[in-house]
């Protein structure tokens, strides 16, 4: 095993949440205990990242923003308490917070759930004076295309006989026309999205096709969720065509040429299409969603001086590699060693120098059995940190102080 040439400066522990098991915050305060237990001189900083998904306002708050709590509409219409990041004029909104999985208060609702809340956050968000709104995307209840967003921003989705639509994105199948003179205009609010995919809204790697099964939709669902999200497409870049020149939709010429076709933007696909409806009704930006949290997070001045980056997720796969959390601290951290923890890694060495990790340590490599690897998730994870401890962090003499969690 190579050991890290740096002998001085902090280590930086910034991992990702370990889902179902950890939260990133708590990922980070294992692998700090685990480190300290081999090296009680390390000086060490937590700095817990997210890509857009569950832990993003959590992540932010962790580096400095103040938590604004709201009572919004949840994914089945209940009321939830969710809250968003605010530092400075910059709002980071995390659309699991309003519509997640975890907001369910039962069964799932595939056919049903909204993202009514979503709005309402970024409503509240705009009302504060927002200059600019984070969107982070994942592990969200719904597949309305966005709808319940729109909603909650003041438009109205209507069916032929001017009803309003329930909410969900099974009604979306019966949309006939949209009535946008109430919307709430975000103007002058840049809006950045960050999401960990590329699916586009339609199709076999559509939201519905993907995504629908994980939040709870059948065989039989998935077409009609299709359906549903076809007909949104339709009436939704329709509208957008015809008011892309009017006063409070003034697009730049490129993207009046797009408006027809939002549908396929990689992303559209994002937390059951509301990746869709913030291209399309927000104007949003979508830079790579790891990127943007870590630049929202000062990710790059916290590097500085450090010796040594320890990051990791649940799982290191396949999908690590397309803009998961992880990779994005390895690409931000490539001149120096990054190491890598996880519940499980199915990456071949080849992969993992790929991606910029010098190292992996797994928690199956401790224990092999998933049942008491995904119970005992902390201390196996304390115990990955001191291997990493004696591979990658020699004693380098007197002199080097204890830095608490940042």
């Amino acid at each position: 095993m190579a050991r890290a040439e740096a002998r001085g400066g902090h280590v930086l522990v910034a991992p990702d949440k370990f889902k179902g098991t950890l939260t990133a915050a708590e990922a980070a305060a294992h692998v700090t205990a685990g480190l300290r237990s081999a090296r009680g001189d390390l000086a060490i900083q937590q700095v817990p990242v997210a890509d857009g998904g569950d832990g993003t306002v959590a992540a932010a708050v962790a580096a400095g923003y103040r938590s604004v709590r709201q009572t919004v509409r949840g994914p089945t219409g209940q009321p939830v308490s969710a809250e968003f990041g605010w530092q400075d004029g910059t709002a980071i909104i995390e659309a699991a917070q309003a519509c997640g999985l975890t907001r369910l208060p039962g069964s799932p609702a595939p056919l049903t759930a909204t993202s009514f809340g979503v709005g309402e956050l970024i409503a509240a968000a705009a009302s504060m004076g927002a200059r600019r709104i984070v969107l982070g995307l994942g592990g969200v209840a719904s597949s309305d295309g966005g709808a319940g967003m729109l909603q909650a921003l003041g438009g109205r989705l209507l069916d032929q006989a001017g009803n309003e639509l329930p909410p969900g994105g099974a009604a979306l199948a019966a949309l006939d026309r949209m009535d946008l003179t109430g919307i709430t205009l975000l103007s002058g609010i840049e809006v950045l999205v960050a999401s960990d995919v590329d699916n586009p809204l339609l199709g076999g790697h559509g939201a519905a096709a993907v995504y629908g099964p994980q939040k709870g939709a059948s065989a039989a669902d998935v077409p009609v969720l299709e359906a549903g999200l076809a007909r949104w497409a339709d009436i939704a870049e329709r509208a957008l065509a015809g008011l892309a020149h009017t006063q409070g939709w003034q697009y730049g010429h490129e993207q009046s040429q797009r408006v027809t076709r939002l549908r396929d933007e990689p992303g559209a696909g994002a937390a059951g299409g509301l990746g869709f409806a913030a291209l399309a009704f927000l104007a949003a930006q979508t830079p790579p969603g790891i990127e943007l949290i870590l630049d929202m997070i000062s990710f790059t001045q916290r590097l500085a001086g450090a010796r040594l980056v320890i990051t990791g997720e649940g799982a290191l796969d396949p999908q690590t590699l397309r803009g998961k959390a992880p990779a994005g601290v390895a690409r931000a951290a490539a001149r120096l060693p990054v190491i890598a923890v996880a519940g499980s890694c199915t990456l071949t060495p080849a992969q993992l120098r790929g991606a910029g990790f010098d190292a992996a340590y797994a928690l199956t490599d401790i224990e092999p059995d998933l049942d008491r690897c995904l119970a005992n998730a902390g201390p196996l994870l304390e115990e990955a940190a001191r291997r990493l401890a004696a591979d990658w962090l020699p004693p380098t003499g007197p002199g080097e102080a204890t830095a608490g969690p940042s």
